[in-house]
């Protein structure tokens, strides 16, 4: 499947909030939704589940009108909303009655699924009762109890520990295998980069880029290299210049470098004869949070020229 939005645009009391908002997300193939906050993601979420209708501008899934009833929408929002002092299989079993699931077939997959994310001992248990991190996994559950075709995560991985954080990537990935169409919105970056695919960044309610995720940090990658040294020298920014290094940087793993004239090898040889010890030497790939950070700044420098 491919989801579509071309030029959305939605507006609240003549102020608009989003402007030509265009992309696309295809099954199987996990989109990071990404911007500050006030960005319009959650506009544009709430449009395309058809909270609120566009102003103008059109949704398409493979090409077509995408009608909402026609199509089954799973959704995580930021803020969490299940009922405290109701047990968790009769508030799951509840909602997926609301999604249009028969009684027995939420109660089945209700149990399937709270198997999965290890909470069968609580299954009675009011939601209250559970830790922070359970109950995240509840709300996750009520997303997905009907199977649907689109699934949006917004922060999904938020109060979650490291134990807990692995049970919900299984159920993404088993998402994205089952060719689903994944939207995943986070400001957790090293997230988005576990998952995704595809990037799309939105600004002010612009989108400002959508793109392939690999693509984007080799383009950002602009023939910079990683070094790891097994020295810790006073002067070594010193020498890494003197053998043909310029925009030297330091982050918390190591040494970030341009190359003058590209030449790593002749680069590697000058270190040796300075006498560094090298531990590592490769490409430098930029993170994902980097590239937000230099999008938005890019992006404001624009608006203020």
């Amino acid at each position: 499947m491919r989801l579509e939005l071309n030029n959305i645009c939605k507006s609240f009391s003549e102020k608009e909030i989003l402007h030509n908002v265009s992309f696309d997300v295809e099954s199987g193939r996990a989109m990071g939704f990404l911007g500050r906050n006030g960005a319009g993601k959650t506009t544009t979420i709430r449009t395309l589940m058809n909270v609120f209708k566009p102003d103008s501008g059109e949704i398409l899934l493979d090409g077509k009108k995408f009608k909402r009833r026609d199509h089954k929408i799973g959704y995580l929002p930021e803020e969490r909303g299940l009922y405290g002092k109701i047990s968790i299989l009769d508030q799951l079993v509840y909602l997926g009655e609301l999604k249009g699931m028969s009684k027995k077939a939420a109660r089945s997959s209700a149990k399937n699924l709270l198997e999965t994310v290890e909470l069968s001992e609580y299954i009675n248990k009011n939601l209250d009762t559970l830790s922070k991190g359970n109950q995240q996994k509840v709300q996750i559950l009520q997303a997905v109890i009907d199977d649907p075709d689109i699934v949006i995560l917004d922060e999904p991985f938020s109060g979650l520990d490291p134990v807990n954080a692995s049970v919900l990537k299984n159920i993404i990935r088993d998402l994205i295998s089952k060719e689903k169409i994944v939207i995943f919105s986070s400001h957790q970056m090293s997230y988005v980069e576990e998952f995704c695919d595809d990037v799309t960044f939105i600004k002010s309610g612009k989108i400002i880029l959508s793109e392939n995720l690999n693509n984007l940090q080799n383009r950002y990658r602009e023939g910079r290299y990683r070094i790891n040294l097994t020295q810790d020298l006073s002067n070594v920014e010193d020498i890494l210049k003197a053998a043909g290094a310029q925009d030297v940087n330091r982050d918390k793993k190591s040494f970030v470098v341009n190359l003058e004239n590209g030449n790593s090898d002749m680069f590697l040889k000058n270190l040796l004869t300075e006498g560094l010890s090298i531990k590592s030497f490769s490409d430098y790939i930029p993170s994902l949070e980097d590239i937000f950070i230099d999008l938005d700044k890019k992006d404001s420098l624009g608006k203020d020229e």
